[in-house]
Parts: C-alpha cells; structure tokens; sequence
C-alpha cells in the first residue's frame, strides 16, 4: 500500500474515533446536566396538598418549617417567607403576605421585597411593621378582608416555656397566628405558640397548623391536647425541628382529625 494512502487511513481513522470520543462525552455531559436540572427541580418545587372550598381549590406548599404559600384562584399568599426554609427561585410572588413575628426564621425582610409586587399586601405583627414600613400590622382580634379572603389575628404566645424566669420565648402581645378563611373554610396557621386557653377555644377550624418543637413551643401532648380541644379537621405539625412526629399520629388515633405529616422541620 502506497505511504500516502496508508496515512490518509490512519488521519481517517484517527478523526473516526474522536468524533466517537466526543459524542461519548457530549452523551455523559447531557446525562449529567440533567440530573442536576432534574435535582434542582426537585430542590425549588415544594410539594402541595390541596384543599377543596366551596370556592375553589387551595393549593397549601410545604417550602419548609414554619414557611407557607397558598394558593387560590391565582391569588398568592406567603406565610412566614424566609430563604431558610426553602428556595424562591420557581415560586410566584406574593399578592398577599402575613408574618407572625419577627424571628429570624419567620420574617426575612430581603425576601419580602423580592417576593413584593406593587399591589402586594402584608399584615404583620407590630415588631415586623417596624422591619417593614409598608406593612399593615395587626394584634390579635384584628380583622382583614383582601381579595374575599378573610384574615384575622389570633393570640400566640408562651405559658411554660421560657428563657430565663419570666421571659417567656415568645411574650403575650408580640406574635399573633393567623386564621385565613377562604370560601367559608378556615385555615389556622399558629405561628409560634404553645396551647393557650385562646387556641383552645376556637371554633369551626377545618386545616390547622400547629408548632411543635421544644424549647419554643410545644411538645406532641401539648400539640395533641390543643387539637383535642378544637377538633380540626386536618392538622398538620409544624416548625418541628427533630420531634418525632409519630408521637403526635400515636396520640390522635381515634380521634377523627387527620393527621398529615409533611417535610416541615
């Protein structure tokens, strides 16, 4: 074979299998990109439970501890946004935004300007108006109408747990919950509380949100004998921390409140 043939082989075949080495690369990068897109995804989509009213559906998202978002009709609300609970980057933002107090894992005054659009509403504690001037606050017994939805500020406060004699983690009068009644259903999101004698006599409480880690709020029997009392339909624990959650499930057997479990540490 004449040289020059026999190198015009070789160059061919040396080009034959780079092609092949770099569609082999190109293939594993593609893998690679998206199962990291796909991770991602995962990471920034909260999951959802959703709600039927006479309304229509509520979308509730778990974006984790104490952090809510519901949705309805595409009106967007925001429960106690904070980066540390979870990532924004594919969530909408807010129409309507409620903060129950201002602790670090509650209100994130950076995110709520991102979050805010220029009809955006907020109703706040009063320490929280201080953080946000745009901000409406509310203490408890304090009512709200946006959009038809009705919000009214409940008591959330300490009995037992304290930080030192007579300081109390969260003080009666500092924090308020929430309920948010949407199509006649109200939604009780309690902030950061234990099972006050006000939690205890609310009535008519179809989805509830209760905190439950110590030493800031409440244990499974205080959350259970909370529950117990005003009977909702569906509690979800919440702001749990490292509770062992099947304690509370333990405790409510029976009782005809269901019990849901979400990634809400």
């Amino acid at each position: 074979m004449p040289t020059f043939l026999y190198l015009g082989i070789l160059k061919l075949n040396q080009i034959m299998t780079n092609k092949l080495l770099f569609r082999s690369l190109l293939f594993s990068l593609t893998i690679i990109l998206l199962t990291m897109n796909i991770k991602g995804f995962s990471q920034v989509t909260p999951a959802t439970d959703q709600i039927n009213t006479p309304d229509g559906v509520v979308d509730i998202s778990f974006i984790g501890h104490g952090t809510l978002m519901f949705r309805t009709g595409g009106f967007v609300i925001h429960i106690d946004p904070v980066t540390s609970s979870g990532s924004y980057d594919n969530l909408p933002k807010a129409d309507l935004i409620l903060v129950t107090h201002d602790h670090y894992d509650h209100l994130d005054v950076k995110l709520i300007e991102k979050l805010r659009k220029d009809e955006t509403v907020m109703f706040c504690n009063s320490s929280s108006g201080e953080k946000v001037p745009w901000a409406i606050t509310m203490k408890a017994g304090d009512r709200k109408e946006v959009n038809r939805i009705v919000i009214d500020a409940v008591e959330a406060y300490n009995i037992v747990n304290v930080r030192a004699p007579g300081q109390p983690f969260h003080p009666k009068g500092a924090g308020i919950g929430f309920i948010i009644t949407i199509g006649g259903k109200r939604f009780y999101v309690a902030g950061d509380t234990e099972n006050t004698p006000e939690m205890k006599a609310l009535k008519n409480i179809y989805v509830a949100f209760l905190p439950m880690n110590l030493p800031y709020t409440m244990t499974p029997e205080m959350v259970a004998d909370a529950a117990l009392a005003f009977k909702p339909a569906i509690l979800y624990p919440y702001h749990f921390g490292e509770t062992n959650t099947s304690q509370l499930v333990n405790l409510l057997k029976g009782s005809g409140i269901e019990v849901r479990i979400r990634d809400l540490k």
